[in-house]
């Protein structure tokens, strides 16, 4: 399911994620309309549906040779596999670093709409492989985890 609902936007003013940009970065940004907050919208995002969960075990089995995290670290405060880092009222930022690259996803609630942003820092030529190999397979997994946030809080 992905809505028609869900358009690509650029990340919000005064967004906790616009400090970490630089220019070789990644980021993308999606938004739908939505009363959710930014915990709750994470939680639903990352109650990844069966396909995507499917996709994610592929990337476990392919990635685990070359020692790259799968589940996250270790972390008191989690959404999904992803350690919480900053909380506030508007917006929930979570991700973590690897050897690879380093990344964190953003969900604001502002409003009436939810945003999720995601930003991706490439440490090498392997970063940089696996974001492109991937790339596919995020766009379709957070357009459909906005949807389904659009479907629960319109």
């Amino acid at each position: 399911m992905i809505s028609s609902n869900v358009i690509e936007t650029q990340l919000p003013v005064g967004s906790l994620l616009s400090d970490r940009i630089a220019d070789s970065d990644f980021v993308d940004c999606y938004s739908v309309p939505s009363s959710a907050s930014p915990r709750v919208a994470a939680e639903v995002i990352t109650d990844f549906p069966g396909w995507a969960q499917f996709l994610l075990l592929i990337r476990k089995v392919v990635t685990a040779p070359f020692g790259l995290s799968n589940d996250g670290p270790a972390a008191a405060d989690k959404i999904g596999p992803f350690p919480v880092e900053t909380e506030t009222d508007e917006e929930i930022i979570a991700g973590f670093d690897d050897k690879h690259l380093e990344f964190r996803v953003s969900v604001i609630s502002r409003q009436g709409q939810v945003y999720l942003a995601t930003w991706v820092h490439p440490h090498n030529i392997g970063g940089r492989f696996y974001l492109k190999a991937i790339m596919p397979f995020h766009v379709l997994i957070a357009r459909n985890g906005l949807a389904r946030v659009a479907q629960k809080f319109r």
